[in-house]
Order: C-alpha cells, then sequence, then structure tokens
C-alpha cells in the first residue's frame, strides 16, 4: 500500500445517521484501550485512525495510544494532523508571506502558482494591530481604527490579496474581534466534515494556532494548541506535527461559584494551583459532576489560560452545555445535532451520571471545590501571582520597596523594613491603623500615605487643568481587555451593572487613570446596547476603543503627557489594572512598572479608587451626593442581576447577524486598493511587507548535504536562552541594524513601530535576530545586546548582523554554541528563521526546546548536543576557534546518523573533538533537513505531485 492511502488496519469506519444525512467516521471502540482514555486522548486516537498511512502513521501508533500508560513518562512520537489552522495578524503575515513566496518558487521550477494553497482551512484574524491612542470619548474608536489603518496599510493590502488568491484562506478583517473570541462564537465547527471518494467524512474538529491562547478553544471540547509559525505553515501545507503522547492531568471540579466570584477568580485559582502543581508539557483535562455546572464561557476563560499554566492544553469534554452555547452562537441545527450524535458514538460525550459511564485514566489528579474560591487579583508581573482581594492593598505595599524608590514620606518606613519579600502571609503584613485606613481623600483623590509604606506623593497637572497628586501605587491605567474575559458575559455585564451603580450613586473614576474598553467580539456592545449599559460605562470613561487585543499585548497606547512626565520625572511606580492573561514586567506600558490582572468589574472599582493602596473591605470606593461612603459590597452586582440581564438581552439572532458578513470588512478594508493576481505584486518600497530569500536558486531536486567546515562562532550563549533573546518582537532600538535599515527607507523614528508588526519583512527580522538587548554573547566580557567578535576584521566587536554579513562575503559559515534549554519561549518563527538566514549551519547547546529544535530543523539549520554532562565550558571553548563538522553527510544515505564528529581548532592549533547527539529525532525532520528545510520539502512535493 503506498503512503497516503489509508488502510484502516482495524476495520474501523462505520456509518453516522444524524438526521437525514448520513456520515462515514472511524470507531474509536475498535481500538483496544480506548473506552477508557481521557477524552484528549481519545480526540488524538481518531487522528490517527483516521490518517493512517502505513508511514508517517502506523497501526504500531494507533495501538501504543490505545495502550497509553497513564504513569509512564512520555517516549513514543506520533504525528498529529490538525484539522484547521488559526492565525492572527502579527504572526500570521509571514505564513502568508511565505505561501506567496512558494507560488513564485513553482512557476520557477516550471509549475502552476495555483496549486500553492493551504490544504487545511485556514483562517487569520487582525486583533493585534489596534493601539489605544484615543481613549474616554465617544470618537475614541473610529480615531484609534484610522490610525490602525495609516500604520497598517500595507500589512493590510497584503492580506486582502491573500483573502482572494489563496483558496481555503480567509481573514477576518480589522474591527470585528479577538481571534481567540472569533474563533469560539463563530469559526469552530465542533465536528468537521470532509467530501473523501464521495462519502462525507465527520472527524473532531482541531486546530493549531500562531497565538499561545489558542487554548481558550478548548473550552468547547475542541482540542488545540499555541504553534509557531513554521508548524502553522507546515499544517496548512498538510504537514503533521510530531509530538510525544503526553501526561494528562485529570482536574476534578466540584461544588458551584459563591455570591462575588467571578469566573476571573476561578481562573487565577486554577492557574496558581496548575503552576504549584506543574503541568509543562501536559494535557489538564476537566472532568467530574461539577463540570456541568461550570457555564462555557467560564470555560472558555479556563482554557485561554493554559500558558499562563504552562499545560499543552486544558480541555473541556462535549456536553449538553457545549451544544446549548453552539445553539446560542447560531451554528445550525444540523451542526448541533452532528456535534451531540458524534460525541455520543465515540464515547466523547461527558454525563457522569449516565448509566455505563466509564472515568476516564489520568496520570496525575487535582481537585477543586468552585465554593472555596474567593475574589482575587494576581500581580504584579506574573499571571499565576495570586492574592486574595482581601489581601492586595497589604501585598501591593510589601513589593513597593522593590519597584519605588526608597524615599518615604517623614515618619514613613519602608515594608522592606518590617517584613521578608519572600512569602506573603497575610497575618504577618504591617499593621495599619484605622485612622490611617479611613482617611478622607486628598485635595484631587490623592490619599495621604497610610502609615507602613512607601510613598512620594508629587503634583500632578492634567490637560483640562485639573489640579491633583500622583503617588507610588497609583492607577494609571484600568482596561477592560483580552480575549480571557471579554468573551464572558457574566464578567463583561458585571462590569457593566457595577459602572451603572456606580454612575448612579454619584461615583467617577479618578482623573488621572487610562480607561479603556475593546471587546473581543462585536456581540458584546450589541447586549450592552440592548441592556441600556453603554452610558454609565462612558459617563466612567470606559469608551469602546477597539475590537483587538490592545492593552493585553501591550497596544496600551501612550499614557497622556502629563501623567507620563511626572511619572517618569519622579520615577513613580504606577500601575496597570486590566482583565488580560498576561502581565509581564515591561509588558503592558513603559511608563508602568506593576502590573495586575483583573475580572472587567474590578477593573471599573480600581478605576474608581485610582490606586492599588487601597483596602475594598473598609475603605469606600467614594461618597454619592449626601457625602454618604460607597463601599464596594454597596455597588457590586448580585449574581441573579448579572444572570437577568444575560437572559434578556443575548440570543441567537445577536451571533448570527453580528457573524452574518464577518468576513467581508467595513468600508475602509473593501476600499483598500488590492493587486490582483496568482502572485503577489511585491513593492520594493515596502518596510513592512517583502519576498523573503527561502527559494532563490532552488532546484527541483535537493543537492546532498554537506559537512561543514571552516565555521566561526557567531554566538557562544549560556543557559535559558529564550526566542525572544533570539528574536525580540518589542520595539526597534535606534542606532542598531534594523533601525539603520528603517532610517535608510525613510521611516521616521517615530513609525518603527516594532519587530512584531513588521515581521513580514525578512530585512528587518534578520537584523534584529539575537538583537535583544538583554541578550549576552559570552564571546565579549560584560557586554549585553546584539553584538558579538568579527573575526573577519580581527575578532573586533561588531553588531551580529554586520559581523554575519562579512562573513557571507568570505564564504564562511557560522556555528552557535548555547547551554541549556536553548529555545524556549515565544516569537517562534523568526528566531529560527533569522538564525538561517544570518547562515547559521549549525547549533550546538545542552538542551534544546522541542518546538524551537523542530524549527531549526525546519529551516535547515542542523541541532546538535553536547555529549551528555558536557558542555562549551567543560571543552574548554570559549568561541574563538573553527568548527568542522563531519559525518552529516551519512544523511544521504537515507539514514540520521546518532553522532557526528565536531573539531573546534584552536587559534594556538590545538583542537578540541566531540561526537555531538544528531538532533534530528524523526523520519520525517530528516526529509525536511536534506530539503534544506521544510518549506523546499514541501514545495517539491506539490511540483512532483
Amino acid at each position: 500500500m503506498s503512503a497516503g492511502q489509508n488502510p484502516d488496519s482495524f476495520s474501523s469506519r462505520d456509518t453516522l445517521e444524524v438526521g437525514e444525512e448520513r456520515y462515514d467516521y472511524y470507531r474509536l471502540d475498535a481500538v483496544e484501550g480506548a473506552r477508557d482514555l481521557p477524552y484528549s486522548l481519545k480526540v488524538l486516537l481518531e487522528n490517527l485512525l483516521r490518517t493512517e498511512d502505513g508511514a508517517n502513521v502506523t497501526a504500531d501508533h494507533v495501538r501504543a495510544l490505545g495502550a497509553w500508560d497513564a504513569e509512564a513518562e512520555p517516549d513514543t512520537e506520533i504525528q498529529f494532523t490538525p484539522a484547521r489552522v488559526v492565525m492572527q495578524d502579527f504572526t500570521g503575515v509571514p505564513c502568508i508571506v511565505d505561501l506567496a513566496t512558494m507560488r513564485e518558487a513553482v512557476v520557477d521550477l516550471g509549475g502552476d502558482p495555483a496549486r500553492i494553497n493551504p490544504l487545511a482551512p485556514a483562517e487569520l484574524v487582525i486583533d493585534h494591530s489596534v493601539i489605544v491612542d484615543s481613549f474616554g470619548t465617544p470618537e475614541s474608536l473610529s480615531l484609534n481604527i484610522e490610525l490602525e489603518y495609516e500604520r497598517n496599510r500595507e500589512r493590510y493590502q497584503f492580506l486582502r490579496w491573500g483573502q482572494t488568491a489563496f483558496e481555503g484562506f480567509k481573514v477576518v478583517p480589522p474591527g470585528t474581534g479577538i481571534v481567540h473570541q472569533v474563533n469560539l462564537e463563530h469559526l469552530a465547527r465542533g465536528v468537521m466534515t470532509k467530501d473523501v471518494d464521495g462519502a462525507t467524512v465527520a472527524y473532531p474538529d482541531t486546530l493549531v494556532g500562531t497565538d499561545s491562547h489558542t487554548t481558550m478553544i478548548n473550552g468547547i471540547g475542541v482540542l488545540g494548541w499555541g504553534v509557531g509559525g513554521i508548524e502553522a505553515e507546515a499544517a496548512m501545507l498538510g504537514q503533521p506535527v510530531s509530538m510525544l503522547i503526553p501526561r494528562v492531568v485529570g482536574f476534578k471540579l466540584t461544588g458551584s461559584i459563591p455570591t462575588g466570584v467571578t469566573a476571573t477568580d476561578v481562573v487565577l485559582t486554577i492557574t496558581e494551583m496548575l503552576r504549584q502543581h506543574g503541568v509543562v508539557g501536559k494535557f489538564v483535562e476537566f472532568y467530574g459532576e461539577g463540570v456541568a455546572a461550570v457555564p462555557l464561557a467560564n470555560r472558555a476563560t479556563i482554557g485561554n489560560m493554559s500558558p499562563e499554566f504552562g499545560s499543552t492544553c486544558a480541555i473541556f469534554p462535549v456536553d449538553e452545555v457545549t451544544t446549548q452555547y453552539l445553539r446560542l452562537t447560531g451554528r445550525s441545527e444540523q451542526q448541533v445535532a452532528l456535534v451531540e450524535a458524534y460525541a455520543r458514538a465515540q464515547g466523547l460525550w461527558h454525563d457522569p451520571s449516565a448509566d455505563g459511564y466509564v472515568e476516564p485514566r489520568y496520570s496525575e489528579y487535582l481537585e477543586l471545590d468552585l465554593s472555596q474560591v474567593v475574589p482575587s487579583i494576581a500581580g504584579p508581573k506574573r499571571p499565576q501571582d495570586r492574592i486574595a482581594l482581601s489581601d492586595a492593598r497589604d501585598a501591593f505595599r510589601l513589593v513597593l520597596p522593590d519597584y519605588a524608590d526608597h524615599e518615604t514620606d517623614e515618619g514613613q518606613t519602608s515594608l522592606a523594613d518590617e517584613a521578608s519579600a519572600e512569602s506573603f502571609p497575610a497575618s504577618d503584613a504591617p499593621a495599619v491603623s484605622a485612622e490611617a485606613a479611613h482617611e478622607e481623600p486628598a485635595q484631587g483623590g490623592a490619599r495621604p500615605p497610610a502609615q507602613g509604606r512607601v510613598s512620594k506623593r508629587v503634583p500632578l497637572t492634567l490637560a483640562d487643568g485639573t489640579e491633583t497628586e500622583l503617588d507610588h501605587g497609583a492607577v494609571v491605567i484600568a482596561a477592560i481587555t483580552s480575549c480571557t474575559n471579554t468573551s464572558n458575559p457574566s464578567v463583561m455585564v458585571g462590569a457593566a451593572l457595577l459602572a451603572k451603580k456606580a454612575v448612579e450613586k454619584g461615583l467617577a473614576r479618578k482623573p488621572w487613570v487610562k480607561t479603556s474598553l475593546a471587546p473581543g467580539s462585536k456581540v458584546v456592545m450589541d447586549y450592552y446596547e440592548k441592556a441600556g449599559l453603554t452610558p454609565y460605562l462612558d459617563k466612567l470613561g470606559f469608551n469602546l476603543v477597539g475590537y483587538g487585543c490592545t492593552t493585553c499585548i501591550g497596544n496600551s497606547g501612550p499614557l497622556p503627557s502629563e501623567v507620563s512626565q511626572v511619572v517618569q520625572a519622579n520615577d513613580l511606580a504606577v500601575v496597570s489594572v486590566l482583565s488580560g492573561n498576561r502581565n509581564f514586567e515591561g509588558r503592558i506600558n513603559p511608563d508602568v512598572k506593576m502590573n495586575y490582572l483583573a475580572s472587567p468589574p474590578l477593573v471599573v472599582a480600581y478605576a474608581l479608587v485610582g490606586t492599588m493602596d487601597f483596602d475594598f473591605a473598609a475603605e469606600p470606593v467614594g461618597h454619592d451626593e449626601s457625602g454618604a461612603p460607597v463601599m464596594l459590597d454597596d455597588i457590586w452586582p448580585s449574581p441573579e442581576e448579572v444572570q437577568q440581564v444575560i437572559d434578556s438581552t443575548i440570543d441567537e439572532g445577536m451571533f448570527a447577524s453580528g457573524y452574518s458578513d464577518v468576513f467581508a470588512g467595513d468600508r475602509r478594508w473593501q476600499e483598500l486598493p488590492t493587486p490582483e493576481g496568482d502572485t503577489f505584486a511585491w513593492d520594493a518600497g515596502s518596510t513592512y511587507v517583502r519576498k523573503p530569500p527561502y527559494f532563490d536558486g532552488m532546484a527541483a531536486d535537493p543537492a546532498p548535504v554537506q559537512d561543514v567546515h571552516g565555521a566561526r562562532v557567531l554566538a557562544l550563549l549560556g543557559d535559558s536562552v529564550t526566542t525572544d533573546h533570539i528574536s525580540p518582537a518589542g520595539a526597534i532600538k535606534p542606532g542598531t541594524p534594523a533601525a539603520q535599515y528603517l532610517d535608510e527607507h525613510g521611516v521616521e523614528r517615530k513609525d518603527y513601530n516594532s519587530y512584531g508588526s513588521r515581521r513580514g519583512n525578512h530585512e528587518v527580522m534578520i537584523r534584529g535576530t539575537f538583537a535583544n538587548i538583554r541578550l549576552r554573547n559570552l564571546l565579549l566580557d560584560g557586554v549585553s545586546g546584539g553584538y558579538t567578535r568579527d573575526f573577519t576584521a580581527g575578532g573586533e566587536q561588531a553588531f551580529i548582523y554586520d559581523a554575519a554579513q562579512h562573513y557571507a562575503e568570505a564564504g564562511t559559515p557560522l556555528v552557535v554554541l548555547a547551554g541549556k534549554e536553548y529555545g524556549s519561549g515565544s516569537s517562534r518563527d523568526w528566531a529560527a528563521k533569522g538564525t538561517a538566514l544570518l547562515g547559521v549551519k549549525v547549533v550546538i547547546a545542552e538542551s534544546f526546546e522541542r518546538i524551537h529544535r523542530s524549527n531549526l530543523i525546519g529551516m535547515g539549520v542542523l541541532p546538535l548536543q553536547f555529549p551528555e554532562g558536557e558542555s562549551a565550558t567543560s571543552l574548554g571553548l570559549d568561541g574563538t576557534e573553527t568548527f568542522d563538522v563531519t559525518g552529516v553527510e551519512g544523511l544521504n544515505d537515507g539514514a540520521t546518523p546518532r553522532t557526528v564528529r565536531v573539531t573546534a581548532t584552536k587559534e594556538s592549533g590545538e583542537t578540541v573533538e566531540l561526537d555531538a547527539v544528531v538532533r534530528i529525532d524523526t523520519p520525517g525532520e530528516a526529509d525536511y533537513y536534506r530539503n534544506g528545510g521544510i518549506l523546499p520539502y514541501v514545495l517539491r512535493s506539490l511540483v512532483g505531485a
């Protein structure tokens, strides 16, 4: 049997009737051991059954998964073929750039460019580009969208061309929503169908996405997770994702959420628990009687945070809650019926009370009683650092000395003098007098410092003439943002009702707070308008600023200039509070040192009080018109109030209408001048989208791989070098090679934008490779940033990019030496692409992060591992050596050598020799490497087919 045909070794193909429709499907019960597998592994098992071809997926792979040993450490590799791919615009643009380039390469090879199309459905949502420049006005939405189009016109023209040129590729235009919420509410199918040889085959909806929070879709029982761009491109072109059969953590939910507690509080609690337990690289699966009591929106919120606790996925099984949600969000009755019928037929339906229900076996077990969850926030720099809201003020005071200068007002003491920063037991917090806790706000709203805290009150005059004060801990950003929470009606309605009650009490936000509302889909504003809640949010400054990620990914926009100047001039440790999923240092805003995650209602509450130095249990959030204190409990909506609004406003028609023309876009999108044709008309003057050189000079057949001789070390790196070190996604620093390139092309410094926004331009990204300002290249002493020693110029210090160009001119191949865990982190695609385009042929590390290792092979770079227990240091390598790598040519014989010989020759002539382990781990990876990378491999396969 030839590869590509399904032998169905288990005779598993059968027929399922749903209404008047008939579907073929692959029965899981045909495989021994399938009955009590975890839900997520059953989905993987079906994937193997359906894609068995005797080569990449064999009957032995299927049996291995059916016989999964829950206790064993993962050691069996399988090939997972996702049903579809989702992308956001930052990471999706380079994927489409590569497809466009492949089309031209097909022409060069004498083929038909129209053959290059995604083989799996691919959908891209433009959500990462809108920035909160304008806020607090009715015009904010239109102003921000205009600026978005002005900044990103070139990228959008390119994506619009792709939308028309590629079959199977669709774009959700700007101003529509966030990829994960749009995926949840509209793009997800639950069960996919495909016509194969005259029959309609039904199979589980699975996916990979170019964003880590793709796991939000796990909330409706769809298995998927985030990957790097190279893996996503491969999946689009029909290539499987290599993975080890994982350990699966069973997470049992019991009880119900108490009054005053939100889904955000639940997810922060789960994040803390799973981080403490340790789930990196594992699947997490929720089960038990309590699952039925978890609303779908809450499930999605939990799934969304999977990257924050480190698991590959965090999935809920399909049940009646799932099908009710699919029906509510406008899926057809036939589609909903198919999802239920398929899940029941395959043993994927979750109902622990049903006769014959078999509880899955898991590798590890955790349990949470939802009734024990308390209101929480997380911060000031990691999502797993949960703090009970009742402890928030004291926890803030404890860590403040780490962020603020240690000047204190006369008579005040720093908490650093009184408590250890290593832990925070609330009972050990320094006492604060009742008098201090209830002092009236000073003029303009700033509170005088209570006993036991670092304080630095400075005057502030706002643009409208308001005179007030800023202090450490001032909340300068309060943002209802992010897919995590804006997809959840319970917390969004809760925020709006809290705003309504606050306005009715005569309360207002503090004047120094930059407020914003950025929902994940237009449906949110539809139910706000229907419920009459929008005016109350507007009154507090939470005007609609855009439909996109905004503050959660750092697109918070600048603070008002007068606030920014006071913060910078006085080195104030000010705060953001956002309903997002990440709060890493430096991520949200350059002026903000401390970032806290909170539910949307708490975001509104913090905007009212304007400071983190606040105890909601003891202090009023304001005073009503009669001067009476208003406590948070006075304006916090009850669960019944929230549910009443949800029940009376949200219906199926709202989703059907909102998504009826989701790919059409508004007038701006439709009027974009867009190139036509099967191949893209590249603009030589573009600084955002350029044709990369991956296929330049590529022949129809690959040349034999060669040993490496005379290589020089471009970078000597230590442990835990991440892909963000290798390929930063943030700001472009003036004076660097990337900035110099933009200068030469007439781009003003204010328009540099970020590396992330320019991922479609390889010229910028090559110059940004190894350019992180915190990278330590050990070839240099005490120097941080993108520098190396250039041995073509006598070993002088030079930018890494400049040195690489000199080596290329001299015909000298390059090597990178690294320590443990090389390549962990995000921004994965350009970390490998940039490495290859700089001329690096080999990376030798003590250990690799799995995806980056695979991506290096995908770009034709050979990953080698030092022998066990050895390192560059132990071998006496300092990076000045010349390297030869022999034995690589053994790959030309069709096998993969276990080791190759590395000889490092020092300037003295002394040599160091080692047998480096070849980290090409699968036959498929060997094929990619022989072809110079995954894209040339796929291209040749398509042309030769």
